[in-house]
């Protein structure tokens, strides 16, 4: 059995994320997305979705992004 990094949870069906050169061990989704979500710059929220990158600065959406400055950025529709 392996440990969750995030909450200490010792399981039997435990999952490795590989990002970025590291692994990383959780035992549910939750715990990832708490330890591996990026934070939007602007309103602070844990970005679940794609986002938005801007001049290697993350976003949750182009309305956060445009109140920081930035400028031609849209979200798809």
């Amino acid at each position: 059995m392996a440990t969750c990094e995030v909450c200490g949870n010792s399981y039997g069906m435990t999952f490795e994320v590989h990002a970025q050169g590291a692994v990383h061990v959780f035992d549910c989704f939750s715990c990832a997305i708490h330890r591996m979500a990026p934070i939007c710059e602007h309103c602070r929220v844990q970005i679940i979705g794609q986002g938005v990158e801007a001049d290697g600065h993350w976003y949750c959406g182009a309305h956060c992004a445009r109140a920081e400055g930035k400028v031609g950025i849209v979200d798809r529709v």
